[in-house]
């Protein structure tokens, strides 16, 4: 099969060329990935419908409905309590919350807590570096693939709280990568398994209406897409971050989406859909880019709303703020350019600024210097990753104090 788009320009037609077959798959494989979109999440689906269950019938009794608002608060309540403490700490649970967590912690035989570890350490060493790719190729890569977003718009959070819903994701993104985050019941673990739930409500949600085209969008929210978005935290993070002159071992590299593996199969992605090394992960993306990566108008709606919250960050400046703001709206641009190629970036109608792309190959160069200086210099390594975490722990405290974010996503659930 021919390279896909995706593959035939910017970053990733480097990579292509890099790895060569290794990144490609053949007809087989590709009908094979395509039946997992016509998969959801059993498991997270009953336990959200239980839930929903006692708010539905809360509603439907309206004011008499202290009984069903009492078993509202009883459910969430075990929820939490087998989030924070594990299903065994709650007093008799529901059959759905116990299938759940039962398989929630049952921790696969391939984790190993030390790579997970060494995993979270390299990408913290990136530092605020790493919030680019996450937005900037991650994100906005995302909304190359269509079927993926009609969930997004439906639920009008994307584009209509860009900026909002970048922090959050931004706030996710760090909880699951920070070192010692990912033992069970702590931040990172704890924000995996929530914003599975919080899929299952978006899923339920789309499910429901009666406008959406199975046959042209698949399931909502199903085990493909799932897997697409762990790919674009994980292996497009990665490759986003040497192309910005960050350089990683390979054992750095494995180590990192072994982490995203495990963030995975919390996430409630089919165990045939996690790659379990480099390679399955690129022949991952090429099949995901030959399949879903079809942008379409909805994609341009939500990539403006992103370069609209990006150009918000001059609001209420003067005329320094229209400087900031096209500055940083060029450079984040840049950056997508950079990896999505010209003729993707052109059709979500990403500004095309020479200057900032120069700048942006310019601080690659000088990162790319500076990393080949860390390699040579003992402990380096270890600062770094010390002043990229004290970074990343200043920054998430700066964004919860000035957003005031739900971590437990419950604004979300009640929005699908």
């Amino acid at each position: 099969m021919d390279d896909p788009v995706l593959f035939r320009q910017g970053g990733f037609r480097l990579a292509a060329r890099v790895r060569g077959a290794g990144a490609s798959a053949d007809e087989a494989q590709v009908r094979r990935l395509r039946e997992f979109a016509q998969r959801e999440d059993q498991a997270a689906d009953e336990l959200v419908a239980w839930i929903r269950g006692a708010d539905e019938n809360q509603e439907d009794q309206g004011t008499r409905g202290s009984r069903g608002s009492q078993a509202s608060r009883d459910n969430q309540e075990q929820l939490e309590l087998a989030l924070t403490q594990g299903i065994d700490a709650v007093p008799n649970p529901a059959p759905q919350l116990e299938t759940f967590f039962r398989q929630v912690e049952a921790t696969p035989y391939w984790v190993d807590t030390e790579r997970l570890h060494r995993g979270a350490k390299a990408i913290t060493r990136a530092g605020l570096l790493g919030l680019f790719p996450l937005g900037d190729m991650s994100l906005m890569g995302g909304y190359l693939a269509s079927r993926a977003t009609k969930s997004l718009v439906g639920t009008r959070e994307i584009e209509y709280r860009a900026t909002r819903r970048l922090v959050e994701t931004a706030t996710w993104w760090i909880d699951v990568t920070t070192p010692g985050a990912m033992a069970k019941h702590q931040t990172g673990y704890t924000a995996a398994v929530r914003i599975r739930l919080v899929h299952a409500h978006v899923r339920r949600a789309m499910n429901e209406r009666e406008d959406w085209d199975y046959e042209a969008w698949d399931r909502p929210v199903n085990q493909v897409q799932t897997a697409g978005t762990l790919l674009l935290f994980s292996l497009v993070y990665v490759f986003g971050t040497q192309l910005l002159g960050l350089r990683y071992s390979a054992r750095e590299r494995a180590d990192i989406l072994h982490l995203w593996r495990y963030i995975g199969w919390l996430m409630g992605v089919d165990e045939g859909l996690l790659p379990a090394d480099e390679d399955d992960a690129w022949r991952l993306l090429w099949v995901l880019a030959a399949t879903e990566f079809i942008p379409d108008e909805d994609s341009k709606r939500l990539a403006k709303a992103l370069v609209e919250s990006h150009a918000s960050i001059g609001a209420g400046r003067g005329a320094a703020g229209k400087v900031l703001a096209h500055v940083n709206v060029g450079v984040h641009s840049a950056i997508s350019r950079l990896v999505l190629g010209k003729d993707n970036a052109d059709f979500l109608e990403l500004p095309n600024d020479p200057v900032a792309q120069a700048a942006v190959f310019a601080v690659a160069g000088l990162n790319f210097a500076a990393e080949t200086v860390r390699l040579c210099v003992p402990g380096a390594t270890a600062l770094q990753e010390l002043l990229g975490e004290a970074g990343r722990r200043r920054y998430l405290k700066r964004l919860r104090e000035a957003f005031k974010l739900d971590t437990s996503y419950q604004r979300h659930m009640r929005a699908a």
